[in-house]
């Protein structure tokens, strides 16, 4: 990932409802969510979800598919993952960053200190 992609992501991410989203879609893994269901789940009106689907797409963090009338958005873990590989190239230059670094095996996998 270029400095320009991550710029592009951190300001897609970089809004309450556009980070919420994004979060429930990571949540729910690769089957994604059904645009209605979001908008229940974070009581959104349509418009409202539409425009920051819409940004979350063109920054690259997630893609929607049609299935039939509604469209299922998923995230795009490998975007993801190059961002947080991106913010964490060359951490704490090579030294363990804190006392439980040494539970971390990479920087995109999970910690297993607390459940991140």
């Amino acid at each position: 990932m270029e400095m320009t992609e991550a710029t592009q992501s951190l300001a897609a991410l970089g809004h309450a409802s556009r980070l919420a989203i994004f979060r429930q879609l990571v949540e729910a893994g690769h089957g994604g969510r059904m645009a209605g269901e979001l908008a229940q789940a974070l009581s959104l009106p349509g418009a409202t979800l539409s425009f920051h689907l819409k940004e979350l797409m063109a920054a690259g963090l997630i893609h929607g598919e049609a299935r039939g009338r509604y469209v299922n958005y998923r995230a795009d873990f490998e975007a993801m993952n190059g961002l947080i590989a991106f913010l964490t190239h060359n951490c704490c230059a090579g030294d363990a960053c804190g006392p439980d670094a040494n539970q971390c095996t990479t920087a995109v996998t999970t910690c297993k200190t607390d459940g991140r």
